[in-house]
């Protein structure tokens, strides 16, 4: 059987504990509902709020784009999506920014959630692997035997690793899982051995590429590497909700996808040094050109329009069918058309 190494780290779960506190003292008294509805604060959960793939969300704070709206937004952050989603599933935020395909897994359990801005149709991940084992792990055609990590368990980055196993020959039995985490967890417990490769995101990419300590195997931060590898789109950074608060908060929602729209394009329009210099001085780690470097390889990924691809809906999907024990079996069920919107981005202003 396969089994799951739990790897927990003090200072991510004192930061959950934080953001979670705060989330739940300051949450207006409408809840999940009704926050942003009469002027309240809208908060949204980032599922790891210093990750290149999620940078569009921290962005669009810097640059003033929330308020240009009037909208008062509050970031919080959880180290990885599967937990941001069970935040937004209890009321205590208005919305999610992670991995699309935690919309089409709730589908399964009666819930709607729905993606209102697709910030991106391809993973933004990376399979990085440890430089001592290099000569070992060269495809995931040799993941047989190997540890390897993942964000946590029932997380995108799990699935994906599932998915790139199969494909390759190997079952999910053949290697074991690890909850690894991210940033310098992730770090931590690849130097250290407790994992032989595993899937992360920049600025980690970037940190262990150039200390040496870890080489990119299979690269989905691109739409080429992402097709060669899962055969197709597949958009994965969005801001997701309760489809009941789209509806009822339709007017904050469209200036939330005015406001993630036009960062969208501003991202287009500028370069990765740009870029960088807007974000907060800690997320460059003590080291900004490799933060910009991280930048430079990852914004690749971002759509201009925050549209949903529908093919790339179709593959993410047919990828959970395969490994997620909540939509095996009931992917016929799935009415993806439920799972995203395009309604907002496509009356937000074009830059």
């Amino acid at each position: 059987m396969r089994t799951t190494t739990r790897i927990a780290a003090a200072a991510l779960a004192a930061t959950t504990a934080l953001s979670l506190a705060a989330c739940r003292d300051s949450r207006t008294s409408s809840g999940g509902s009704g926050g942003g509805k009469q002027g309240g604060t809208v908060q949204i959960m980032v599922g790891g709020i210093d990750k290149v793939i999620y940078l569009p969300a921290k962005l669009t704070e810097q640059l003033g784009y929330f308020k240009e709206q009037g909208l008062d937004v509050q970031l919080l952050t959880e180290p990885a999506g599967a937990q941001a989603e069970n935040v937004l599933i209890s009321g205590d935020v208005q919305g999610v920014v992670g991995f699309y395909d935690h919309t089409i897994d709730l589908q399964t359990k009666g819930k709607c959630i729905e993606s209102v801005v697709q910030f991106a149709d391809v993973p933004g991940e990376v399979e990085v692997v440890a430089a001592g084992k290099a000569g070992q792990i060269k495809s995931p055609a040799d993941f047989k035997g190997k540890k390897l990590g993942v964000t946590s368990p029932g997380s995108s980055t799990d699935f994906l690793t599932q998915y790139l196993a199969t494909k390759n020959g190997v079952p999910t039995s053949g290697y074991t899982t690890v909850k690894a985490g991210a940033g310098q967890t992730f770090i931590a417990t690849l130097n250290n051995g407790g994992i032989d490769a595993g899937m992360t995101t920049d600025p980690t990419v970037a940190k262990l590429v150039s200390t040496g300590k870890g080489k990119v195997m299979l690269d989905m931060r691109t739409e080429a590497g992402t097709k060669a590898a899962l055969g197709g789109l597949y958009p994965s950074s969005s801001l997701y909700m309760n489809c009941d608060y789209v509806k009822n908060n339709a007017a904050t929602v469209q200036k939330l996808a005015n406001a993630f729209v036009k960062t969208l394009g501003w991202i287009k329009a500028h370069k990765p040094a740009e870029i960088a210099a807007k974000m907060p001085a800690d997320y460059a780690g003590g080291d900004p050109k490799l933060y910009e470097q991280a930048v430079n390889d990852t914004i690749g990924m971002f759509t201009a329009d925050g549209v949903m691809p529908a093919d790339g809906a179709k593959n993410v999907l047919n990828v959970l069918a395969q490994f997620s024990p909540n939509v095996k079996g009931k992917q016929d069920t799935v009415d993806l058309s439920k799972t995203y919107t395009t309604e907002y981005v496509s009356k937000a202003p074009k830059q």
